[in-house]
């Protein structure tokens, strides 16, 4: 739900175009080691960067400014870790609408993205309209979330909750030296 419009890469600062339902860039390997370097750690610094690919820094850095051009790279952020923060439990809520007009849809993911708990959300097929990702501190947490905010969305039929025991994998992105060699 987030923005699909244009947003400013925070590295480079220039505005990069939404790419949802663009073709794929046509990758090389040097590029899919820049975009990997990153997703391993994206405070790595140009000479680092270039060290780690095995290229000079000019060309590292003008490829780089490239596969952010191309919306290849949508921004740099900090994972956070929830539990230090005292957040420790993921929910995952499936959320069944009234009705399945754009008004509501648009309502919807409006109210959504004000939720500060909610981590992701995504419309989906199946049995249900939405599934959500939520953050909180525990089940008291977790009925207040419940009762002062995802229930005060107007046009929601019926939830449905799953707390996650242990998570065994998570990623914020697929590796692309890993996906290339797949593809082969």
């Amino acid at each position: 739900m987030a923005s699909e419009g244009a947003a400013p890469n925070r590295r480079s600062g220039r505005t990069q175009p939404a790419t949802r339902g663009a073709e794929p860039h046509r990758l090389d390997d040097v590029d899919r080691r820049i975009l990997g370097a990153l997703r391993a750690d994206g405070r790595l610094t140009i000479a680092a960067l270039a060290e780690r690919v095995g290229l000079s820094q000019s060309p590292c850095w003008t490829r780089l400014r490239r596969l952010e051009e191309a919306g290849l790279i949508r921004d740099y952020v900090a994972l956070l870790d929830h539990r230090a923060l005292g957040i420790p439990d993921v929910v995952f809520v499936e959320v069944t609408l009234d009705k399945h007009d754009d008004s509501v849809l648009e309502a919807f993911g409006t109210e959504i993205l004000r939720i500060p708990e909610v981590l992701e959300a995504h419309l989906v097929t199946g049995d249900y309209d939405y599934m959500i990702k939520v953050a909180v501190s525990g089940t008291a947490h977790y009925e207040r979330f419940l009762r002062e905010k995802l229930y005060r969305i107007r046009g929601i039929r019926q939830s449905r909750s799953v707390f996650a025991l242990r998570t065994l994998k998570q990623e914020v992105s697929v590796d692309p030296v890993a996906i290339a060699r797949q593809a082969q």
